[in-house]
């Protein structure tokens, strides 16, 4: 369980077009080290807060999903190209949001390395969060039925 971030969890894209709001506290908040993610952020690895898809306000919407996975649906701000949610089929009900778009992001510190065979070799992290080699969907999914 994350910490105890101030309530509401807010968030905007980049340019404001869209702003997300959330009725609850994430489920968990993970690094995902895959290739995808790490192209979707543009970063050398996604930190991503798991919210409960019905607890998701987005004004004016998230608009069309995209993508170029199998059962990973992606969304973007189609002004500026910030990303926004993504879901994953094996992660059912559950929406990740890019922890650097929310307005808590400095309260939500991540519970779980996932994709850690991904990890980018030069990339170190000296923390002593649990490591999963792949999607870490039994914790992720775990973390999603505790709510």
């Amino acid at each position: 369980m994350p910490s105890e971030a101030a309530f509401p969890i807010t968030g905007r894209c980049y340019c404001g077009a869209v702003r997300l709001k959330f009725s609850a506290r994430p489920q968990t908040v993970a690094y995902c080290h895959c290739s995808d993610c790490r192209r979707w952020t543009g970063g050398p690895v996604g930190a991503f807060a798991a919210f409960d898809e019905a607890d998701l306000l987005a004004e004016p919407g998230l608009g069309p999903a995209f993508s170029s996975h199998p059962r990973v649906s992606r969304w973007t701000c189609k002004g500026c190209g910030s990303p926004l949610a993504a879901a994953f089929g094996y992660l059912p009900g559950q929406i990740y949001v890019p922890v650097g778009i929310l307005d808590q992001a400095d309260e939500l510190a991540p519970d779980i390395h996932c994709h850690e065979g991904s990890r980018l070799p030069w990339l170190h992290f000296t923390d002593d969060l649990p490591r999963a080699e792949g999607s870490g969907s039994d914790a992720l999914n775990s973390a999603g039925s505790k709510t």
